[in-house]
């Protein structure tokens, strides 16, 4: 955040009441385990908690493929296995594209209310 949005924002703190400074507060930027901690919070949050679990299995899966490739010495077995092991990588970085899209997604909505109050307050003003 630079100068200019300190300024604005203690110029708006300095106008509000308690209840609406505590609020406007919530609204700031957050620190990445804020942002995860929010996958986890509102209507969508059984399908970021089934995805984890989603995710850890193929990882389990993932490394149980991945060993059996290590063990095979005919390398057609080799190659499925590694095949395999392959598939289950490439589902959870989509797994894991998908929560960072939710993210900035909570980002997005989270600044577009900053602005909505911020307009609110000036349409109180005038």
């Amino acid at each position: 955040m630079n100068d200019s949005e300190k300024e604005m924002d203690d110029l708006i703190h300095q106008t509000l009441s308690e209840e609406e400074a505590a609020y406007y507060g919530k609204l700031g930027e957050q620190n990445m385990p804020q942002m995860i901690s929010g996958l986890f919070k509102g209507k969508n949050r059984w399908l970021t908690i089934l995805l984890v679990i989603i995710n850890l299995i193929v990882l389990g899966l993932s490394i149980y493929t991945f060993i059996e490739m290590l063990n095979t010495d005919v390398l057609a077995d080799k190659l499925e296995w590694a095949f395999y092991t392959l598939i289950g990588f490439i589902t959870m970085c989509l797994l894991k594209i998908y929560n960072w899209n939710q993210m900035d997604k909570n980002a997005m909505l989270r600044e577009i209310k900053r602005l909505e109050f911020q307009v609110s307050l000036l349409g109180r003003k005038g």
